[in-house]
């Protein structure tokens, strides 16, 4: 089984977010997916806040990618550290295009009952994201102020 909830736990980043693929979203999420992580601003919750951002990300980051790193299984959990990549060519939450490029780690964490994921947890580093893209100032920018 741990195999199998890998597999599809790797579809969401590798298909619906490096490749578009919505339809994804669609069948592999439960209709009562609980989403502890949070969606940026004015995106709904559940299946159509998740399309809502990736259409948003590809749109603003037209070379975005997801890699994974390690993945680990247990019972009905699957802990994926991934990294994002991507050049900021479109607004993205109410922040202009810097054109710059940022790559930032994620891990998440997945719990699939039924071969449906039913909830969903997320740590990234949005800090260096932002750091990255220019809208933060590093703390050595800071410091030279």
């Amino acid at each position: 089984m741990s195999d199998k909830n890998k597999a599809l736990a790797a579809r969401i980043p590798l298909e619906a977010f490096n490749q578009g693929k919505l339809e994804v979203i669609d069948e592999l999420i439960s209709d009562n997916h609980v989403d502890h992580g949070e969606l940026p601003p004015g995106m709904p919750p559940g299946k159509e806040g998740v399309k809502l951002l990736i259409k948003s990300l590809r749109s603003a980051f037209p070379d975005f990618k997801i890699k994974i790193g390690l993945q680990v299984a247990e019972g009905d959990l699957v802990v994926q550290q991934a990294t994002a990549t991507g050049t900021m060519k479109g607004e993205f939450a109410g922040m202009p295009p810097s054109g710059k490029t940022a790559t930032w780690e994620a891990i998440h964490i997945t719990r699939i009952k039924d071969g449906k994921i039913v909830e969903h947890w997320q740590v990234q580093d949005q800090l260096g994201m932002l750091q990255q893209l220019g809208f933060i100032p590093t703390p050595e920018a800071a410091a030279a102020r």
